[in-house]
């Protein structure tokens, strides 16, 4: 129960920093947005919290560490791969066009004497 009235006091923050963001139109942006991220971090704070907020943060930092050991392609390994995809999207093209011709030849002056003048 004490987590849901953190987590509810976690969405009335984010939402107290973007109505904040609007009640003071009037003030610089830099303000503004201020508001905004205070609200933010202040529900960040709160909502961490909260088993499902340390949870979801547990997440993030897993995700993260994964997100690290992954083995970037080179520049080189870009470069071909992306040639690559153009020229089988060229090819595509190509067939995808000589088979809708050779149809329309088929059924319009075959098939139903459709002959284009």
């Amino acid at each position: 129960m004490a987590d849901k009235i953190k987590f509810a006091l976690a969405l009335v923050l984010l939402a107290a920093g973007v109505a904040g963001f609007y009640l003071l139109g009037e003030q610089a942006t830099i303000l503004r947005v201020l508001a905004v991220l205070a609200g933010v971090g202040a529900a960040a704070a709160v909502a961490w919290q909260t088993e499902q907020g340390r949870s979801f943060f547990s997440f993030a930092k897993e995700a993260r560490d994964e997100a690290k050991k992954v083995v970037w392609p080179s520049r080189k390994e870009t470069l071909q791969t992306t040639g690559l995809v153009f020229a089988f999207v060229v090819v595509m093209a190509i067939f995808l066009w000589l088979t809708d011709k050779s149809l329309e030849w088929v059924f319009y002056d075959i098939i139903l004497g459709w002959k284009k003048s």
